[in-house]
C-alpha cells in the first residue's frame, strides 16, 4: 500500500536537494578516506624520526608491532564506531547522531597531529590513542551516510546516489597522496641549509616532525566545513514516518525539500508501521533477511581483506615495483614525497575511475552483476601478480598496470556495491544497524589486512608478497561465491525490496528469490 510521503520520495525527479545531500554525505567519506589512508604516507617517516639508531647505517624503521598499531588502530576504532553509531542511528534518528561523528573526527584529527610525549613510545602511544577515537568517529559515518542517502533518494537513481557518496572516498585517497606530496616538496625546497650537506643520504630532516603532524591535522578541515550543512538537513522522511510514526512531520519535512505538497495520511501510516514492528533478533527478520545479512557481511569482510591489504601495503610494494627508490638512497622528506606521489598516481589512475564507473553504470548493470565482475577480475589480476611476481618485479610498467587494475575493479565492483546493498536490502527500523553490521564485518577484514597481510609483507620479501597476492586472489573468489546470497535491488522502492509493503522481501526478475521468506508470503494481499 502506497504511503504518500514514501511515494513522493521514490518518484521525485532529481533536483538540487539530492545533489546537496550527496555533497554533504560525501564530504564525510572524503574525510574518512583521507584520515584512514594518509597515515600510509607518513608511517615510514615516523620510523625515521622516532626509531633511528645513530650508530646504524640504515634509516630508522617502526618495529613491526608498532607499525601495525599505528596503521591499524584506526580500523579497530572504525569497527566499534560503526556498531555503536549504526545502532544509535536506528534508536535516536539519523540526523541526531550525524553531527556527532563529524565533531569527533575533526577533534581527533587535530589531536593526532598534536601527539605529545617525552619519549618515542609516548608520542606513538598518544598518536594511537587519538587515531582510535578518530576511527570511532569515522565508523559512524558509514551506516549513517549510506542510510540517509538511500532514504532521501528516488528509486530510479538511488544506487547511483549512494555510490556517488561512496565515490568521495576516492577523492579522499587522491588528496591523502596529493597533500603529502605537496607538503613534502615544499619542505624539501626549504631544506637548503649547507650544514646538512655532510649528513648521510638517508638523513631525517628536522622538518619531518612538522610534516607528519600537518598532514594528519588537515584531515579536520573538510569535517569542520561540512558540520553546519549536516545540522541543517532534516531527518529522513522514512525515519520520521515509519519509526517515529509522525506522518505530519514527515510530510512537512519532505514537502519542503521536494517543494511539493504531501498528504500526511496518519491512519494509513499507523497501519503500515504496525505491520513492520519486528526487530533484528526476531524470527521474522531472519526468515526474511537472514541470508541477505550473511551475504552482505561475508562479502564486505572478504573484500576488505584485499582492499585494505592493497592500500596499506602500497608503501612496501612500491619499491618492488621501482615506483619509489630504496629507503637507504633517499632522505626522509624525499621518501615521503616519493611514496605519496606513487600513492597519488595509483589512486588517480586506478582507484578513482573505478568509483565513477560504478556511479554511471550501477543503474544499468545492477549491483549484483557489478559485484560479481569486480570480485572475479580482482581475483584474476591478483593471481597474475602472485604467480608471475618474479617476472613482474623486473617489468615495473606491467606490474603497475596490473596492480592498478586490482584497485580499479575493487571500486568498479565490491568496494562500492558492498556499501550500497546493505543500505537498500533491510527494513527501515533496522537499516542503519544492518548496514553497521555489514560495514563492521568489512572492518574486521581490514584488520586482518592491516595486522595480518601487511605484517607478513612488511619486510618487502618477494616470496612473501607473492604468497600474499595468491591468498588475496583466493579471498576474492570466496567473495564472488558469497555474492549469490544477496539480491538485485535496482529500480524498486526500499519498502518493496525489504517486504515492508507486504510483499516478499528479496524478489526480483534477474535472480532467484531468497528461499526462506517465512511470514513475508502470509502478508501478501493484506490491507496494511
Amino acid at each position: 500500500m502506497a504511503i504518500a510521503v514514501l511515494d513522493a520520495l521514490d518518484n521525485a525527479r532529481t533536483q538540487w536537494y539530492h545533489i546537496t545531500a550527496i555533497v554533504i554525505a560525501g564530504m564525510g567519506f572524503f574525510t574518512d578516506a583521507y584520515d584512514l589512508f594518509c597515515i600510509s604516507t607518513v608511517s615510514k617517516l615516523l620510523g625515521r624520526l622516532y626509531y633511528f639508531n645513530p650508530d646504524s647505517t640504515k634509516p630508522g624503521k617502526l618495529p613491526n608491532q608498532i607499525n601495525n598499531a599505528v596503521v591499524g588502530v584506526a580500523l579497530v576504532g572504525t569497527l566499534m564506531g560503526q556498531l555503536f553509531f549504526g545502532w544509535l542511528g536506528d534508536k535516536l534518528g539519523r540526523k541526531k547522531v550525524y553531527g556527532v561523528t563529524l565533531v569527533l573526527m575533526a577533534l581527533c584529527a587535530i589531536c593526532s597531529g598534536l601527539s605529545f610525549g617525552s619519549t618515542s613510545k609516548s608520542v606513538i602511544g598518544t598518536l594511537c590513542f587519538f587515531r582510535f577515537w578518530l576511527g570511532f568517529g569515522i565508523g559512524g559515518d558509514y551506516p549513517l551516510s549510506a542510510t540517509i542517502m538511500s532514504e532521501y533518494a528516488n528509486k530510479k537513481t538511488r544506487g547511483a546516489f549512494i555510490a556517488a557518496v561512496f565515490a568521495m572516498q576516492g577523492m579522499g585517497l587522491i588528496f591523502a597522496g596529493l597533500v603529502s606530496m605537496i607538503l613534502s616538496k615544499i619542505f624539501l625546497s626549504l631544506h637548503k641549509a649547507p650544514s646538512y650537506k655532510a649528513e648521510p643520504v638517508f638523513s631525517t630532516q628536522p622538518e619531518g616532525d612538522f610534516l607528519w603532524r600537518i598532514v594528519l591535522m588537515l584531515g579536520a578541515l573538510p569535517a569542520i566545513l561540512t558540520y553546519y550543512w549536516r545540522m541543517k538537513m532534516p531527518e529522513t522522511g522514512r525515519y520520521t514516518a515509519l519509526i517515529e510514526g509522525n506522518a505530519k512531520q514527515a510530510a512537512a519535512d519532505m514537502g519542503k525539500v521536494l517543494e511539493i505538497q504531501i498528504q500526511a495520511e496518519q491512519e494509513k501510516l499507523a497501519n503500515f508501521k504496525s505491520a513492520n514492528e519486528y526487530g533484528l533478533l526476531s524470527k521474522e527478520f531472519f526468515d526474511r533477511h537472514g541470508l541477505h545479512l550473511i551475504g552482505t557481511t561475508t562479502t564486505w569482510f572478504l573484500l576488505d581483506i584485499a582492499f585494505y591489504s592493497n592500500n596499506l601495503t602500497q608503501k612496501d610494494i612500491f619499491p618492488a615495483m621501482n615506483l619509489t627508490k630504496k629507503p637507504e638512497t633517499v632522505s626522509a622528506l624525499e621518501e615521503v614525497y616519493e611514496t605519496s606521489k606513487a600513492m597519488f598516481l595509483v589512486a588517480l589512475l586506478g582507484t578513482f575511475p573505478g568509483y565513477w564507473f560504478t556511479v554511471f553504470l550501477i543503474e544499468k548493470l545492477g549491483r549484483f552483476k557489478i559485484q560479481l565482475i569486480g570480485f572475479f577480475m580482482m581475483s584474476v589480476f591478483m593471481a597474475v601478480l602472485g604467480v608471475r611476481y618474479n617476472y613482474m618485479k623486473n617489468h615495473p610498467v606491467e606490474f603497475a598496470i596490473i596492480y592498478g587494475l586490482t584497485f580499479f575493479f575493487a571500486n568498479f565492483g565490491p568496494n562500492s556495491t558492498t556499501f550500497v546493498l546493505p543500505a537498500e536490502l533491510f527494513p527501515t527500523r533496522v537499516r542503519s544497524t544492518c548496514h553497521a553490521l555489514s560495514a563492521a564485518s568489512g572492518k574486521a577484514g581490514a584488520i586482518v589486512g592491516a595486522f595480518g597481510v601487511q605484517n607478513y609483507t612488511l619486510d618487502g620479501n618477494p616470496s612473501k608478497i607473492q604468497k600474499a597476492m595468491i591468498f588475496l586472489a583466493f579471498t576474492n573468489m570466496l567473495g564472488f561465491v558469497f555474492t549469490f546470497l544477496v539480491t538485485e535491488t535496482k529500480g524498486r522502492s526500499l519498502e518493496e525490496i525489504s517486504g515492508e509493503d507486504g510483499g516478499s522481501a528479496g524478489e526480483n526478475e534477474t535472480q532467484m528469490p531468497v528461499r526462506s521468506m517465512g511470514k513475508g508470503h502470509e502478508m501478501e494481499g493484506q490491507n496494511v
